[in-house]
């Protein structure tokens, strides 16, 4: 589990840079699987100057900060919206990304603003 949790870590922070890897589902698996397996390593995860603070967001206040949650639904509008003018050569497959791009938003939205 802790090589899972690893990885997950790894993918995770790779998804802060990379738009289409998701990095919450990850850190959360990653704290979920050191919790089971490793005190040392969820504690570094959930004390981590970065990710500590995302996860206890997350999952304690069960809030996002503003600026987090405009630069996630710009960016997923603007690759959703490219991606089926552009790449998507099926009309009910377009229809289907923005239909999942919706369910996101409102996703996103449930969740409190931290300021």
């Amino acid at each position: 589990m802790i090589s899972a949790g690893s990885i997950s870590v790894a993918l995770g922070s790779i998804g802060i840079f990379v738009p289409l890897i998701p990095t919450t589902p990850f850190l959360l698996l990653a704290a979920a699987l050191y919790l089971r397996s490793s005190e040392r390593l969820h504690s570094w995860l959930m004390n981590h100057r970065v990710y500590g603070k995302y996860l206890t967001n997350y999952l304690v206040h069960k809030s996002i900060p503003l600026n987090i949650k405009i630069f996630t639904l710009v960016l997923l509008w603007v690759t959703i919206i490219t991606s089926a003018i552009f790449f998507i050569p099926y009309l009910w497959l377009s229809i289907l990304l923005v239909i999942k791009a919706v369910i996101v938003t409102i996703h996103i939205a449930s969740f409190k603003t931290l300021k």
